[in-house]
């Protein structure tokens, strides 16, 4: 504790005088505020120790903690109350959508859907999640159902082409099998006259194949091409890092100048080794989640979800639909 202006002056005058001023009486008085604590015995610690002792046991103490506890209780209780309302009344909605529109695995169905839109994404992107659960070989074959299906729903509503993104990569390594159960799609819901399919990944040749014959509704389809591109992480940020170290060499080589280097150089060569920027994003997760989506291409994507949405449903699919043709495109203006 400092000492105040007060007794400072009268410490220092006195100290002046040749402490003649004041007795050691008054000067004891005057310092003792001042001094630390004289150091406690044994007996003033261990009742110290004791009473400390029936603090932490006290009922104060056992008040205040239950009254935390209560807090917290009714804090989680609402939440949880309000989170179950909240997917509840989603689910609702969700499966009403799902009985009002529902293709019936016919293209008509789909067209009559977004015929009313003002417009279509040219090249939709959407993210499947492997769930495996233990069993890699379900999880794989419903992954692929989901990526047929999207893929049908696509060549329906006359949107060319499809992105399909699985972090693990996991389709990218059976390309003919994905191809050949989105081909069986195709032909369950177009019969003989299901449009052109290619099926790729990036850095790879496609896997492509025409239908064998045309039938009545084969007409319309006869210059619909349906371009699949299957990608994972590895295609997000590490091409980034790729295409840098790749440019950075070159400049170091003096095969590139440093100034040639620009925003547009870059989103070509990622463009052309990747893919370019889609129009849509879809996820069918209950939240935003990009799972290493690559970041260079979505920059001007329009992504939507439904929120606690569980699982690969046409009712998203459309309502994605309907919110990209009313969305107003402002470029970051």
């Amino acid at each position: 504790m400092p000492f105040t202006t007060k007794d400072l002056r009268a410490y220092r005058r006195d100290e002046q005088f040749g402490h003649k001023l004041m007795t050691p009486e008054e000067r004891i008085k005057l310092l003792k505020p001042y001094l630390p604590a004289p150091p406690r015995s044994a007996a003033q610690r261990a009742e110290l120790k004791k009473r400390e002792k029936r603090s932490r046991l006290g009922v104060r103490r056992f008040l205040k903690s239950q009254w935390h506890a209560l807090v917290y209780v009714i804090i989680h209780a609402f939440f949880s109350l309000y989170i179950r309302m909240r997917q509840a009344y989603h689910a609702v909605v969700n499966r009403i959508y799902s009985i009002y529109h529902h293709h019936h695995r016919t293209p008509e169905l789909i067209q009559q859907d977004v015929k009313t839109l003002g417009r279509l994404p040219k090249h939709l992107s959407v993210i499947l999640t492997l769930e495996d659960h233990g069993r890699r070989g379900a999880g794989l074959e419903r992954l692929v159902n989901e990526a047929a299906e999207i893929a049908a729903w696509c060549a329906s509503a006359g949107i060319p082409q499809v992105s399909i993104y699985e972090k693990s990569g996991i389709l990218k390594g059976y390309l003919p099998e994905t191809h050949q159960a989105v081909a069986q799609k195709l032909s369950a819901y177009f019969g003989d006259s299901f449009p052109s399919l290619s099926v790729a990944a990036p850095h790879g040749p496609p896997v492509e194949s025409r239908p064998s014959s045309r039938g009545s509704r084969g007409d319309s389809q006869e210059q619909k091409r349906l371009s699949i591109l299957l990608l994972s992480a590895e295609d997000g940020r590490d091409s980034v890092v790729d295409l840098t170290k790749t440019l950075t060499e070159m400049a170091q080589r003096s095969k590139l100048f440093p100034a040639d280097i620009s925003t547009e150089l870059v989103d070509a060569e990622l463009s052309e080794s990747i893919m370019g920027e889609p129009d849509l994003l879809l996820l069918f997760g209950p939240h935003v989640e990009l799972s290493g989506y690559p970041p260079w291409q979505i920059r001007l994507t329009e992504i939507f979800h439904v929120q606690d949405n569980q699982g690969v449903d046409y009712q998203v699919f459309y309502r994605g639909l309907c919110k990209f043709a009313r969305a107003q495109m402002r470029m970051g203006r």
